[in-house]
């Protein structure tokens, strides 16, 4: 068992999110002893389900509406599964809008080492839009594709 203040280092939560989080009924099982919450590796796995829900970008009221289903049992699985399904394809979206984000900071890199080594512009304005060493060209077409 953990105190709330173990749990609050251990994931790098303030002390008042949590206590949130159990005002909330995240945590329904949760033990207390003298008032004292005491999280369970049941709690522990909890919290980690909440944050990559949060991560992901769901919102307490959705997480909430998870929790309930997972309440019920077996007869919500359906409903779970397609929660979890939409979250991994809103992650997976925002990666590659990222990845694309990534190539134009790599390209961007790779622009200004050149025009620091060169004194100036004016070798990578010849080789834009498509004449740029290949490796950098992937980069380059990646961040520009609409």
């Amino acid at each position: 068992m953990y105190t709330i203040g173990q749990i609050s280092e251990m994931f790098h939560i303030p002390i008042s999110t949590l206590r949130y989080y159990d005002k909330e009924g995240l945590f329904p099982h949760m033990q207390r002893s003298s008032g004292i919450r005491k999280f369970s590796e049941q709690e522990i796995e909890t919290l980690r389900v909440i944050e990559c829900l949060k991560k992901s970008g769901m919102e307490i009221k959705d997480i909430k509406q998870f929790m309930a289903w997972c309440a019920l049992g077996s007869e919500t699985y359906e409903q779970r599964l397609e929660l979890f399904q939409k979250r991994k394809e809103a992650v997976e979206a925002e990666m590659r809008r990222l990845e694309k984000t990534l190539n134009m900071i790599r390209f961007k890199c790779w622009y200004y080492e050149q025009a620091i080594k060169d004194g100036n512009e004016d070798r990578i304005h010849e080789m834009l839009p498509d004449r740029l060493p290949e490796d950098i060209q992937i980069l380059y077409d990646h961040a520009h594709q609409k």
